[in-house]
């Protein structure tokens, strides 16, 4: 057995880091690890020991999360690792359990993580719940299909610029758009903005670019240049690191500013959502490379308040009969009516473990692609459609920016 535990000091905190480091095989330095302390409390480190010696660590960072119509505080799980000595041992399986009885005995009602391995978390209760999209297009190919006359002022910022102007963009996206997370002031100090060297991966320098539309910021674009040379033409490649735009305009405008700098060969960007307009905005879409992953997945803690906290398109009712090995306490009966979840006795119209739950809870699969997928049982004739129309999307596809 082994004794899991929050850390309650920058020495076990850095402890438990190492282990996590093992597993990724990095080696993060003092202030890296100072800085992810001010946005990663002691007390949201577990610790796993061994006769006092700490082998494996799972944070979490605590965040606002937008889900459809609304905002709820949210257990962003991250930095997991296990020793490699301890692999196989049950060390995670004891850090989940800690880490999960923690966060429903805080009321936070979902928890959400980016998955380094995709088999991992569903034994824990997270089903995937958005789509990630990485391009790569060369630049000879990045015409629009309808010409774009510039409206707007672009400017560069120095780093301390981008500290004021970029938050108040980000706010204004963040509510309308699932899947995205509240970034407090340390925040973008330490991991937007914070650009050490080490994690340039071989390429310059952040860089950070804002659009104005009748002087009010609009856009912004943060990337970084990769330069290479080919028997003396530029092989070189513009990374994009983030684009949020408050607008559609302004998102336009912003990718035409991004497709058009000088010298870069080819363009790519990650973390893209699946409905990106550069779909529809692009001359020749089928030139752009596209490879679509998992995005964000999501836990339902505590289904009845996770489930009664977003929005639906309308007050029909659907019972949902749900499995949960990991979380005892959201098995059995529930019923979604009004908004409101609560739990019933009523006869079941679906039957599903809780990480389809997960799967559906931003919008961004329905509950026929699971059926198609055989993690939903329908009970009743018609249920699949109506539960369908009760959680449709009536915006955006569910987005996460930036990897936590």
């Amino acid at each position: 057995m082994f004794d899991v535990r929050s850390t309650e000091n920058l020495e076990d905190f850095q402890r438990a880091f190492l282990a996590i480091g093992q597993y990724f095989g990095a080696e993060p330095t003092s202030e890296r690890l100072e800085k992810f302390s001010q946005s990663l409390p002691f007390e949201r480190m577990h610790a796993a020991r061994e006769n006092g010696a700490i082998v494996g660590g799972a944070g979490v960072f605590p965040f606002e999360l937008s889900i459809p119509g609304a905002v709820v505080r949210c257990a962003g799980v991250t930095v997991v690792g296990v020793y490699p000595t301890h692999r196989r041992r049950g060390v995670l399986r004891a850090m989940m359990r800690a880490q999960l009885d923690d966060i429903h005995a805080r009321g936070e009602s979902i928890a959400a993580l980016w998955a380094s391995e995709e088999t991992i978390y569903g034994r824990f209760g997270y089903g995937m719940a958005s789509y990630a999209g990485e391009i790569s297009l060369a630049r000879e190919h990045s015409e629009f299909a309808r010409p774009l006359e510039p409206r707007g002022r672009l400017r560069m910022l120095e780093p301390s610029e981008a500290l004021e102007l970029l938050p108040p963009l980000w706010e204004r996206a963040f509510p309308q758009t699932p899947g995205m997370f509240r970034r407090e002031r340390p925040w973008w100090e330490n991991r937007v903005v914070h650009d050490p060297p080490e994690r340039r991966d071989g390429g310059g320098p952040k860089r950070f670019a804002l659009l104005e539309l009748d002087g009010e910021p609009q856009a912004y674009a943060i990337y970084r240049h990769n330069p290479k040379w080919d028997e003396g033409s530029s092989a070189a490649q513009l990374g994009v690191i983030e684009t949020i735009g408050a607008t559609p305009r302004g998102t336009a405008e912003i990718w035409r500013f991004l497709l058009d700098i000088d010298w870069q060969a080819t363009i790519s960007a990650e973390l893209l959502p699946i409905d990106h307009p550069l779909f529809f905005l692009l001359a020749k879409p089928r030139r752009m490379k596209y490879r679509m992953s998992d995005g964000i997945w999501v836990r339902l803690v505590d289904v009845g308040a996770a489930l009664s906290a977003r929005s639906y398109a309308h007050d029909s009712e659907v019972v949902f009969e749900v499995a949960d090995t990991f979380a005892p306490w959201n098995e059995g009966r529930w019923k979604l009516a009004g908004g409101s979840c609560e739990r019933t006795e009523d006869e079941a119209d679906l039957r599903c473990d809780v990480t389809a739950l997960g799967s559906v809870y931003l919008g961004g699969f329905t509950f026929a692609e699971l059926q198609r997928g055989l993690r939903v049982e329908e009970l009743r004739e018609g249920a699949i459609d109506r539960a369908d129309s009760i959680f449709r999307r009536t915006g955006v596809a569910p987005w996460c920016p930036e990897i936590f």
